[in-house]
């Protein structure tokens, strides 16, 4: 029988330079089964799609409870390990975020995102520690994938970003992350300067317009996501065939649809 603690090694292992770890983050259950049947070797979920779905912005605004309840939903529903996507930790402290992680954790997660978005790194050092606090207290090595915002919210003065970031993640990986997420950059030579100045697994945030994940791997990046770019996606289609039915009766926007047998199965048994 495969344990927590199995699915939390097999997790930390698949991330490698040689082959990053791609992840087509997933918000609700049949979404994660098709990132599964399609091959996938772990399943992320994304805060955004997450709250989204469940009608709330994102943003911290989605209560700890009904986060925990899609996780554990998620979870249930597919073999690979599950990393959640926590946001800041849905705690208003670092002891909130302790109870947030255990609760991930029985969930049956094995990874979480925790972001400092404008947070003061101190703080968000110390939420991180939190979290490892609460994992190890569960026994289970928990991948702590700590999310560092200055280049996504363009933090600070351009010309002392890259040395911000770094000092933000030695901070955060002090504290007990196992790996750093930097989104917001994709240039190659901020890349390579983030792969050699973290010592740890660097996650980037990809999409149209972003180097091949192979080209990323040659760089030293050991993990990619998608982020809210799936669910995004997805529902532009909702609006372009809301629009298109309204706007002149037709239904083009359909083509390409998956057929509800497959979508069915996917969900049965």
């Amino acid at each position: 029988m495969t344990t927590t603690v199995d699915l939390a090694r097999r997790f930390a292992a698949l991330h490698a330079p040689a082959a990053p770890l791609a992840l087509a983050n997933a918000w609700d259950v049949l979404s994660a089964r098709l990132v599964e049947a399609a091959g996938a070797p772990a399943v992320a979920t994304t805060s955004a799609g997450v709250a989204w779905s469940l009608g709330t912005p994102d943003g911290d605004a989605l209560s700890r409870d009904r986060a925990l309840d899609l996780i554990a939903r998620v979870a249930a529903a597919v073999s690979v390990p599950v990393t959640a996507d926590i946001e800041g930790g849905f705690g208003a402290d670092p002891a909130g975020v302790g109870e947030t992680v255990t609760g991930v954790i029985e969930a049956g997660a094995v990874g979480i995102n925790i972001e400092d978005g404008t947070r003061a790194p101190a703080d968000h050092a110390e939420r991180v520690a939190a979290a490892r606090a609460a994992a190890d207290t569960a026994g289970v090595p928990l991948f702590i994938n700590a999310r560092i915002d200055t280049f996504l919210f363009g933090l600070g003065e351009e010309d002392e970003r890259l040395d911000e970031t770094l000092a933000r993640a030695a901070a955060c990986l002090r504290a007990g992350a196992s790996g750093i997420f930097v989104p917001g950059v994709n240039d190659v030579a901020t890349v390579t300067e983030l792969v050699k100045g973290i010592d740890a697994p660097l996650n980037l945030l990809v999409g149209p317009g972003a180097p091949a994940v192979a080209e990323l791997g040659a760089l030293g990046v050991a993990r990619v996501s998608l982020g809210s770019g799936v669910a995004s996606a997805a529902y532009d289609v909702v609006r372009r065939a809301a629009e298109e039915l309204l706007a002149g009766g037709t239904y083009t926007a359909l083509d390409g649809g998956l057929p509800y047998g497959e979508l069915n199965a996917l969900l049965k048994g």
